[in-house]
């Protein structure tokens, strides 16, 4: 079973009500939005529909592990490449909707001022 201490965490934040559901919702939804911006910048398609913890997007030239080396190196932001969950997302890269949006602000600035080349 899940670990108690998380099962008391999750009770105790099932009893804050709509109002902390609505913030967290709407944090979520300025995340993706900032996710989607990067796969813009980069021009990687991505399902706008999606939903989820992650955004997934296609590298439209070269691997998700040849994207994700350029980003970490030219603009020192890290982004998952797909492989790593096997074959099926050699060709995707993966941005994690957990980080604070000034972490994926930074990221974006970063990568925008890094002017990345499509792979």
């Amino acid at each position: 079973g899940m670990f108690m201490p998380v099962q008391l965490a999750a009770i105790e934040a099932l009893k804050l009500g709509v109002d902390w559901f609505n913030k967290l919702n709407h944090s979520y939804q300025k995340r993706r939005a900032i996710a989607w911006d990067i796969f813009k910048l980069l021009g990687i398609e991505f399902d706008p529909d999606g939903v989820g913890l992650f955004v997934w997007g296609k590298v439209p030239n070269g691997t998700g592990e040849q994207m994700s080396d350029l980003l970490l190196k030219e603009a020192r932001v890290f982004i998952t490449p797909g492989f790593i969950f096997g074959d099926n997302g050699m060709h995707y890269i993966r941005i994690s909707l957990c980080s604070p949006i000034p972490i994926l602000e930074d990221a974006l600035e970063r990568i925008a001022s890094a002017k990345i080349p499509l792979v």
